[in-house]
């Protein structure tokens, strides 16, 4: 993720979100390294195979906390289809170990 860096337009944006204070980027460590840029953050990018309604009550929250119980924090981009967990790249071996064990809970009667 990087913010208040003008990116040109050979660079493929994953997610752009455009606030008062300024407007992050979700770009390939790739790009970044290409255009001399230090991350802010460096993530993996998770897809949730769920396909949950815009409007659902309850995923987004208990995505959170299975990850915040076990130490990992993650950042949320909800699109229409699935939801996407943004990740330390370090820690994204644990963080689907985690939401398997989620699902399989989920899944279990």
């Amino acid at each position: 993720m990087v913010s208040g860096v003008e990116l040109p337009g050979d660079v493929e944006v994953q997610a752009l979100i455009v606030e008062g204070e300024g407007t992050t980027s979700v770009i390939s460590t790739t790009d970044a390294a290409r255009l001399g840029i230090t991350p802010e953050f460096v993530a993996a990018w998770l897809t949730l195979d769920v396909h949950s309604a815009l409007d659902a009550v309850g995923l987004t929250a208990a995505v959170a906390t299975a990850l915040a119980q076990n130490g990992l924090a993650c950042n949320v981009l909800a699109a229409f289809h699935h939801d996407h967990l943004l990740v330390s790249f370090e820690e994204q071996d644990r963080a689907i170990e985690v939401l398997r064990g989620l699902a399989e809970e989920a899944n279990s009667p």
